[in-house]
């Protein structure tokens, strides 16, 4: 009787060698998508703030006017009780959700009308939540949406 001697598998150099490449594979690429992260918040942010603009948009033709800075953006769910009442609200409210979405970073969209820079301004002040900034912490505003 002939004893085949097969050993299969990997030595503990081969798997050595194998996680020393996975490990500088982390290490490069690591950081190039941990930078993207803010970049894709941001982009988040734009494309909220353009899906808000059409319900306000719908609610202006149906209405007549934008909600007040007082109704707010909650006037995009349910029908305002303050301010001037809209006659043709639609059933349903104007935004999908039924809620008005918060930013990328957990904060309330800020809404002004009539505002400074057009019927309304629509804006987020970021990743820090303060007027001004670059990067991260740039304003993202519905007059500059580049």
């Amino acid at each position: 009787m002939q004893q085949i001697n097969n050993k299969k598998g990997f030595t503990l150099i081969e798997i050595m060698v194998v996680i020393v490449i996975l490990a500088l594979l982390a290490a490069l690429v690591g950081p190039k998508l941990m930078g993207r992260t803010d970049d894709a918040k941001i982009t988040d942010a734009r494309v909220q703030i353009k899906n808000i603009e059409t319900a306000l948009k719908l609610y202006k033709l149906d209405n007549g006017n934008y909600p007040s800075t007082e109704q707010g953006l909650a006037a995009l769910v349910n029908k305002p009780t303050v301010g001037v009442i809209p006659n043709g609200y639609k059933e349903g409210g104007y935004l999908e959700s039924k809620k008005v979405p918060k930013d990328p970073w957990n904060n309330d969209y800020l809404y002004i009308s009539p505002g400074e820079h057009g019927d309304y301004d629509l804006f987020s002040y970021g990743a820090d939540g303060a007027k001004g900034g670059e990067g991260k912490n740039v304003d993202i505003t519905s007059w500059d949406t580049k």
